[in-house]
C-alpha cells in the first residue's frame, strides 16, 4: 500500500497530531495482519478467523471463540447434512491454532455411465475413484474418465455426468510371465509401446504388430533358448488343530483365520518355438509371511457303548458287515485289511496261524481281534479307518472290554 502526503507548513502540535494518527492507523493494520496470519501469532482473547470455503455458496469469513469445526459452523449458520455432505476438516476437528480454512463439499446428483449401465448417486465425492466406489464400480489406471454437466436435461437433469471409457483388457504372456492388462491402444503396437515392451531381433511375437486390439484376445512375446522370469506366488497358510474332547467327531470351528503369504520366485525358462519345455526354480523370496489358521475340532466319541457296538458300527461302516467280503480291490473281510496289514498285525501278536490266509478266510472272531490288535499298534481310527472314523465320531482307540 502506497500513501503519498503533501504539506507545505505544519506547526509542531500539527506534527504530533499526525504522528498519532499515523501511529493508530499502523497499529490497526497490524492487528488485522495478526488475526489473519496463519496461526503463527496468538488470537485476540482465544478468537480464531475461519475461512469457509463453500462449493454450493459465497465464501465467508468469520472470527469466532468456538472450540471446534462443527461449533464454528453452527456459529456461522451454516447447516450441514451429516448424511451426504463432507466437511475438512472433520466437524469434530478441535480449533487449537489462530487461522483454519474449512471445506464444505455438498452432495450433488451424479450419473455414471459405464457402457450400457447408467448409474445415479447422490455423493458429495469429488475424484473419479471414490465416485465410482459410490455406486459399486471398480475404476483400472488404463481407464479414461470425464466428468461435465449434462448434455441432456430433459435425460439427466441437472446431474453432473461421469462417463467411463473403458481401456481394453487383454491377456498378454510376455518371457514367460503371464498377466492381464488392461490398453486404450488400438494395435498390438501400441500396447507394447504402453506398456515399455520392445520387440528384439531374437524374439517372437505370436501375432502382428498392426493386428487390431480385440477384447480377452492372446499376445505371447517370447524369446527362444534360456531365460529368467519371476513371479509372485502365493503361500498356503499352515494349519494348528486344537482337539477338544468336549466336541463331538465332526465339529469344526476357525479360531483364528489364516492368511496367504506371499513369494516372489525366479525361474529359470527355457522355450523352444514358443512352447515352455521346462522350468526350474532359481530363487525365491517371501514378501509376506503366510498367518497360521488356527481351528478347535471336536474328538469326543458319538458312540458311548460297548467294544462291541465299536465293532459293529465299524464293520458296518466299512462292508455292511460281512465278514466274507472280497470286492476285488485288494482289501478284504469285515474291516477291509490289506494283506500285508494283516500278516504284519498276526506275527506282532503270535498269531502265525493267521499269517498267510487272506483276511476274509478267518472266522469273525479273529477279524474281530485283528482290528483291535491294529488300532491299538498304530495310531488308531485316524489313519487305519480315516473314513469311517470322520463320518461315525468312533473313538480313536477301541474301548475297554
Amino acid at each position: 500500500m502506497n500513501i503519498r502526503i503533501s504539506v507545505k507548513q505544519y506547526s509542531k502540535r500539527g506534527l504530533a497530531a499526525l504522528g498519532v494518527l499515523l501511529a493508530l492507523f499502523l497499529g490497526l493494520q497490524l492487528v488485522d495482519q495478526a488475526l489473519a496470519d496463519d496461526g503463527h501469532t496468538a488470537g485476540l482473547d482465544g478468537q480464531k478467523v475461519v475461512n469457509i470455503y463453500d462449493d454450493h455458496n459465497p465464501s465467508r469469513t468469520i472470527v469466532t471463540n468456538s472450540k471446534t469445526v462443527r461449533q464454528a459452523l453452527a456459529a456461522a449458520e451454516i447447516e450441514i447434512d451429516e448424511q451426504k455432505d463432507v466437511v475438512e476438516p472433520g466437524l469434530d476437528t478441535e480449533l487449537v491454532s489462530t487461522k483454519y480454512n474449512l471445506n464444505i463439499y455438498r452432495a450433488r446428483p451424479i450419473t455414471v455411465i459405464d457402457g450400457q449401465r447408467r448409474l445415479r448417486v447422490v455423493t458429495a465425492r469429488q475424484t473419479p475413484t471414490l465416485i465410482a466406489e459410490a455406486v459399486g464400480v471398480k475404476l483400472f489406471k488404463e481407464d479414461e474418465v470425464t466428468i461435465d454437466n449434462a448434455d441432456n436435461i430433459l435425460q439427466d437433469g441437472v446431474d453432473l455426468l461421469m462417463k467411463i471409457d473403458r481401456a481394453t483388457p487383454v491377456k498378454l504372456t510376455a518371457y514367460g510371465k503371464t498377466t492381464v492388462v488392461r490398453t486404450q491402444a488400438e494395435t498390438v503396437a501400441g500396447l507394447l509401446a504402453e506398456k515399455g515392451l520392445k520387440v528384439g531381433k531374437k524374439d517372437t511375437l505370436s501375432v502382428k504388430p498392426e493386428t487390431k486390439i480385440k477384447p480377452n484376445m492372446i499376445i505371447k512375446l517370447w524369446r527362444n533358448g534360456k531365460q529368467v522370469t519371476t513371479v509372485e506366488e502365493d503361500v498356503d497358510f499352515p494349519i494348528e488343530k486344537i482337539e477338544d474332547a468336549n466336541r463331538k467327531v465332526g465339529y469344526r470351528k476357525i479360531k483364528q483365520q489364516g492368511e496367504k503369504g506371499k513369494r516372489n520366485v525366479t525361474y529359470e525358462i527355457v522355450m523352444k518355438d514358443g512352447v515352455e519345455v521346462s522350468r526350474k526354480e532359481i530363487a525365491s523370496v517371501t514378501t509376506k509371511e503366510p498367518k497360521k489358521q488356527v481351528e478347535v475340532v471336536g474328538i469326543k466319541n458319538n458312540y458311548s457303548g460297548s467294544l462291541n457296538e465299536w465293532l459293529l458300527a465299524l464293520r458296518t461302516c466299512e462292508t455292511h458287515g460281512n465278514y466274507k467280503a472280497n470286492t476285488g480291490n485288494g482289501y478284504y473281510g469285515a474291516y477291509q485289511f490289506l494283506p500285508s496289514t494283516w500278516n504284519a498285525i498276526a506275527k506282532r501278536t503270535g498269531r502265525n496261524d493267521l499269517v498267510g490266509i487272506l483276511p476274509h478266510q478267518a472266522n469273525p472272531a479273529d477279524q474281530d481281534a485283528m482290528v483291535i490288535a491294529n488300532a491299538n499298534a498304530t495310531s488308531g481310527l485316524s489313519t487305519q479307518h480315516p473314513g469311517c472314523y470322520k463320518k461315525l465320531g468312533l473313538s480313536n482307540k477301541p474301548p475297554a472290554q
